[in-house]
C-alpha cells in the first residue's frame, strides 16, 4: 500500500505540473482577449496585480471590453460584490446561461451547487449540508491528522539526506485529495482520476473544450461511483445521502454533488496549503508563532483566517447573469448582463481597514469571501479550515529550521489561474 500511495502521489504531482506546459490553445496569447478582462487572474507572486487595486479604488464596478453581445461587469469593491453574492432573486447561476457562449453541450451540465439556482439549489444544499457539520466532520479529525502526519513523514525520508523536498507535491496536493477520498468514501485506488479530473477544470491554458472534456469524464465516473453505492452504501458522504434519502435524490444529482465537492474541496486547499506555507517562510516571525504556539491558544485560528483572506486563492466567483435591470453601488445593471465578482481584489479593499495588501494576523481579521458569500458559499469551509488548521502547525513543529531551497524570485506561480496556486515549492527540512 505504501509504495501504491508513493507511485499515486508522484504521479498526481507530474499531472499538476504538466497543465500549464502543454502546447496549444494559450488563453493568454489571444487578440480578442483586451488585458483587463485577464488581468484579475494574475498575480504578482503572492498579490494581486496593482492594476486591480487601482480599479477597484476608481471604480468598484467597472465595465470590461469583451466580444460578447452582453454587458460584463467586473466587481472588486468588497461591499459591491457582498451585494452582487447576496441578491439571490436578481441573479442567476444556471449553467445554462452559459452552455451557448462556450460551446457545451447540456450533457456537459456539472450539475451541483455551484451552477444551480433555487429551488434546486435549495434541495441540494439540504441534502449537503448535514454532511459538513461540526458533528459529522468531527469524524474525519483523527483521519486528518493522520494524514498530515504521514505527509510529513514522507518529507522526513525524501529530505533525510539533504536534498530538497517539494511541499506542493509531497504536501500540499496529497493532503486535500486523501481527505475527499475519505469524506466521499471513494476507493483509494481512484485517487489519482480524482487529482487529474480536478487540476483540469481550471486548466484556462487548454480551453474550453478541454475544461468541458474534463467535466464530461468526471461525471462519468462519479455515476459508476454512485451506482456503487446504491447497491453497498457505504459510511462516506455518498453513501450516507443514499442512506437517508433514498431514490428521492437521482444518481445524476447525487454524480454532480460529488463533482462540485472535488472540484471545490481539492485544488483550492492545496494552492492555499502551499502558499500559505510560503508566507509562513518568507517571514520567520510569522513562521515562529506557529511553530512556538501552544495549540490551545487562538493563534492558528487567526493564522489561517489571515492567510485566507490574505491569499484568497479563488480568485473570481462563478459568473452571475442579471435577470432583472437593477442598481449595485450606483451603476445600473440590465437584464442579461453578466457580473464577474473578484474576490481577490475585494478581500483587498481598503474599506475593511488599514493595509489589507499586508499579511497581518494579528488585525482583527474581517469577514473575508475567500469561502464566497450568500447561498453559493462553500458548503466545505469548514472542512478547509480543518485541514489547514492541522497542517500549517504540524509542518512548521515537525521541520522547525525549514528555510526555501530556491530564490524566491524564482520560484514559478500559475500566469493565469482562477484558482492561483504555485507549481512548485522547493524546501530544505533541515536549513
Amino acid at each position: 500500500m505504501t509504495t501504491l500511495r508513493s507511485r499515486i502521489i508522484a504521479w498526481a504531482g507530474r499531472m499538476y505540473l504538466a497543465r500549464t506546459r502543454r502546447k496549444g490553445f494559450d488563453l493568454s496569447r489571444m487578440s480578442f482577449l483586451p488585458e483587463s478582462v485577464l488581468m484579475p487572474l494574475r498575480r504578482e507572486g503572492l498579490d494581486p496585480v496593482g492594476e486591480l487595486g487601482a480599479v477597484r479604488e476608481k471604480e468598484p464596478i467597472s465595465q470590461l471590453p469583451v466580444p460578447i453581445a452582453a454587458n460584463v461587469w467586473l466587481v472588486t469593491g468588497y461591499d459591491e460584490v457582498k451585494q452582487v453574492l447576496g441578491k439571490v432573486n436578481a441573479f442567476s447561476s444556471d449553467f445554462t446561461n452559459l452552455v451557448g457562449k462556450a460551446g457545451a453541450g447540456a450533457e456537459q451540465n456539472p450539475g451541483g451547487l455551484g451552477f444551480a439556482d433555487p429551488p434546486v439549489h435549495t434541495r441540494l444544499r439540504r441534502l449537503l449540508t448535514p454532511e459538513f457539520t461540526m458533528r459529522r466532520l468531527g469524524r474525519l479529525t483523527p483521519r486528518i491528522h493522520e494524514i498530515v502526519e504521514e505527509r510529513l513523514d514522507a518529507m522526513e525520508a525524501a529530505g533525510k539526506n539533504g536534498d530538497p523536498v517539494d511541499i506542493v507535491h509531497s504536501f500540499a496536493l496529497p493532503i486535500p485529495s486523501l481527505v475527499i477520498c475519505e469524506l466521499l468514501g471513494v476507493p483509494y485506488e481512484d485517487r489519482v482520476d480524482f487529482e487529474r479530473l480536478s487540476a483540469a477544470r481550471f486548466d484556462l491554458f487548454s480551453g474550453a473544450n478541454a475544461s468541458f472534456g474534463a467535466i464530461s469524464e468526471s461525471l462519468s465516473y462519479f455515476r459508476d461511483i454512485v451506482k456503487k453505492q446504491r447497491e453497498n452504501p457505504g459510511d462516506g458522504l455518498l453513501g450516507m445521502i443514499v442512506k437517508e434519502h433514498g431514490d428521492s435524490v437521482s444518481d445524476e444529482e447525487l454524480a454532480g454533488l460529488a463533482d462540485g465537492v472535488l472540484t471545490g474541496g481539492f485544488e483550492t486547499t492545496a494552492s492555499m496549503l502551499a502558499l500559505g506555507a510560503l508566507v509562513l517562510l518568507q517571514d520567520p516571525k510569522h513562521f515562529d508563532a506557529l511553530k512556538n504556539d501552544d495549540t490551545d491558544s487562538d493563534t492558528i485560528e487567526r493564522y489561517v483566517e489571515e492567510l485566507l483572506r490574505y491569499l484568497t486563492v479563488v480568485q473570481v466567483a462563478f459568473p452571475r447573469f442579471a435577470r432583472e435591470d437593477l442598481e449595485i453601488g450606483g451603476v445600473q445593471i440590465s437584464s442579461g448582463d453578466v457580473v464577474l465578482c473578484s474576490l481577490s481584489g475585494a478581500d483587498r479593499d481598503g474599506k475593511l481597514g488599514p493595509e489589507m495588501e499586508q499579511f497581518d494576523p494579528s488585525r482583527n481579521v474581517p469577514s473575508h469571501l475567500a469561502f464566497g458569500y450568500g447561498i453559493h458559499r462553500c458548503v466545505g469551509a469548514e472542512l478547509a479550515r480543518m485541514e489547514l488548521r492541522a497542517a500549517y502547525p504540524a509542518l512548521v513543529r515537525r521541520f522547525p529550521a525549514m528555510r526555501l531551497a530556491a530564490r524566491p524570485e524564482d520560484l514559478e506561480f500559475r500566469k493565469l489561474s482562477i484558482v492561483y496556486g504555485i507549481e512548485s515549492l522547493p524546501v530544505h527540512l533541515n536549513g
